[in-house]
């Protein structure tokens, strides 16, 4: 057998490491439905039953964790500033397989400190009638042409579960996923009406070379998506998250399509669910296709492009399409496709867009709470192509950002043996 020199094991060791650094390509999404994927580091917070003066503050920036039971209803506490406007989303994240309804579902308000309703908003599990992660959104929001729910101060948000008579819900809690946001305002006052010039022809679906991608668990761990067609695996039941990074001034078009199934025969309503939440997981638009076994699409109403005044708007997509940042993609397959036409898994196309003229963002008098949220960068572009995550001199990296951890241990094994070879260097 040939030895190696202390140089060469070095070597051997430092490619090694960087293989296993570096990730590759992620398996397509072929097990089985899963809990949903809650953001790591989530803090816990439980809602009060009674009075706002018993709710735990809800933190800007961050991600809490919950649960909404049966018919019930949580109040959590906000401490707000007189010119940030805040944004609250909650994710209700029922068992899979959980029975629902189609017009069960999940409703978010906030409120000001005299019981004012200062927005609201109601997410379903609509006509395919299968337990799947919903979010629904509430804001403060700060604007001269408003009265109700301005100024600094306490403000409280109510989450409820919306349970059908006779609709036989699932009897357990259900996990919820809190997030609160802040969005400071413009240095300088801008239009206080949405455009009403844009494209709203529906466009041909995007063609070509189906790339393999697959998606993530839950909001916290999306994969990225940018113009292209893309393709994964999905099982009767299960729900998959993808974010598509949207810059001031453009577009998002998207079509969810099933491949046609091996077997059986039959009709499953509302198999296939395509929903789009914005980048503070508001609830922005729905598509649904039925399924025979046979192809079958759900594709996005069209949308307008990033716009900060798009808030002034008259309908809750275009109002949803107010700021830039990682737009999410929620792919949901009915848990009873699963008796017609078998567990699967099923092939699953995305064909994704985004058009338009890239935009300078507005100039905000102040950070976000998370800072970042409302732009893209260079990485997030990068995530989204067919590369991803993986190479892209990510290797060269590891070295960089390990300090305490593998790189540390690395320096000093390729150290030892360093001195080692040295050492026999000079002993011959």
């Amino acid at each position: 057998m040939a030895r190696l020199s202390a140089a060469g094991l070095a070597g051997v060791a430092l490619v090694g490491c960087l293989a296993a650094a570096v990730p590759g390509p992620r398996p397509l999404a072929v097990g089985t439905t899963g809990p949903y994927a809650l953001a790591g580091g989530a803090r816990a917070v439980a809602g009060a039953t009674t009075t706002t003066a018993d709710a735990v503050r809800l933190e800007p920036g961050r991600t809490h964790r919950g649960s909404l039971p049966r018919g019930g209803r949580q109040t959590y506490r906000l401490d707000l500033d007189a010119v940030s406007t805040a944004y609250v989303a909650a994710t209700a994240t029922p068992r899979p397989g959980s029975r629902v309804s189609a017009t069960d579902g999940l409703r978010v308000s906030v409120r000001d400190a005299q019981g004012a309703t200062c927005s609201y908003q109601v997410t379903r599990f609509g006509t395919g009638r299968s337990a799947h992660p919903i979010a629904a959104w509430g804001t403060r929001e700060v604007s001269p042409g408003r009265s109700l729910c301005q100024g600094a101060g306490r403000y409280s948000v109510l989450v409820e579960r919306i349970d059908t008579t006779g609709a036989a819900p699932d009897s357990g809690s259900w996990p919820l996923e809190l997030t609160v946001v802040t969005e400071p305002p413009l240095r300088r006052a801008g239009a206080t009406s949405a455009p009403r010039a844009w494209d709203s022809a529906t466009p041909a679906p995007v063609a070509g070379r189906a790339v393999e991608r697959a998606g993530g668990a839950g909001f916290a761990t999306a994969s990225a998506l940018g113009t292209g067609v893309w393709r994964d695996r999905i099982r009767p039941g299960q729900t998959l998250f993808y974010r598509v990074p949207v810059d001031w001034g453009r577009h998002l078009d998207a079509t969810a399509e099933l491949a046609a199934a091996g077997g059986g025969s039959g009709y499953t309503d509302g198999a296939l669910t395509l929903s789009l939440y914005n980048p503070v997981r508001a609830f922005t638009e729905e598509a649904y296709a039925g399924y025979s076994g046979r192809p079958a699409s759900a594709a996005l109403a069209p949308l307008p492009p990033v716009d900060y005044a798009n808030r002034y708007g008259f309908t809750d997509p275009v109002r949803a399409m107010r700021f830039a940042g990682s737009y999410y993609l929620v792919v949901h397959l009915a848990a009873q496709t699963a008796g017609t036409f078998g567990e699967g898994p099923y092939g699953l196309t995305l064909r994704v867009r985004v058009a338009g003229t890239a935009r300078p963002a507005p100039e905000y008098a102040g950070r976000s709470e998370p800072p970042g949220l409302f732009e893209v960068t260079a990485e997030d572009r990068r995530a989204a192509t067919p590369a991803g995550t993986a190479g892209d001199a990510l290797g060269l990296r590891v070295l960089a950002v390990g300090g305490i951890g593998g790189g540390t241990v690395l320096l000093a094994v390729l150290g030892a043996w360093t001195a080692l070879a040295r050492r026999r260097a000079g002993a011959g």
